[in-house]
């Protein structure tokens, strides 16, 4: 009896496995055929480097045929705002807002494959050490720089 049980899960987990065998992900950066000819940063040009280096890394990866050559502009912009203060005017957190302003365009005929901005926020609350607070923010800006790293991302995969 045991024996018939075992081989039973046996073939019912045979299945379960056999059955993810062809899975593909929606968003499949391998499909993605593009190429950074020509870039400019305007704005905050450390975070502006930042979203482009990761773009540049995907595009320079994948040297293939076909790829699309791409003029991109990115425009960045970070607000830091005090949201919250105690009763004796102390700050207890801020709100990081990032607004990148994207363009993209063919780099041979100068179409404009699209245009957008993007903006995302995040709020980190005050430590007692300074330091603890800058680490807060630059972990919130790294956070928000990648979800527009992301965001730009599936908006160049459904375009190009």
């Amino acid at each position: 009896m045991k024996k018939k049980f075992y081989q039973i899960s046996l073939i019912i987990t045979l299945i379960f496995i056999s059955s993810c065998s062809g899975y593909t992900p929606i968003f499949n950066t391998s499909n993605l055929k593009f190429d950074i000819a020509n870039y400019s940063i305007e704005g905050d040009k450390f975070l502006g480097n930042k979203i482009y280096s990761k773009l540049n890394i995907l595009s320079s990866s994948k040297k293939q045929e076909n790829a699309r050559s791409i003029d991109i502009t990115i425009k960045t912009e970070k607000n830091k705002n005090p949201t919250s203060k105690n009763s004796a005017g102390k700050i207890l957190e801020y709100k990081v807002v990032l607004n990148v302003e994207v363009k993209v365009n063919d780099y041979l005929t100068n179409e404009k494959i699209f245009s957008r901005t993007f903006t995302s926020s995040t709020s980190y609350k005050v430590q007692n050490q300074y330091s603890d607070s800058l680490k807060l923010e630059n972990e919130s800006i790294e956070n928000l720089v990648n979800k527009t790293y992301e965001e730009i991302l599936i908006e160049i995969s459904q375009k190009i």
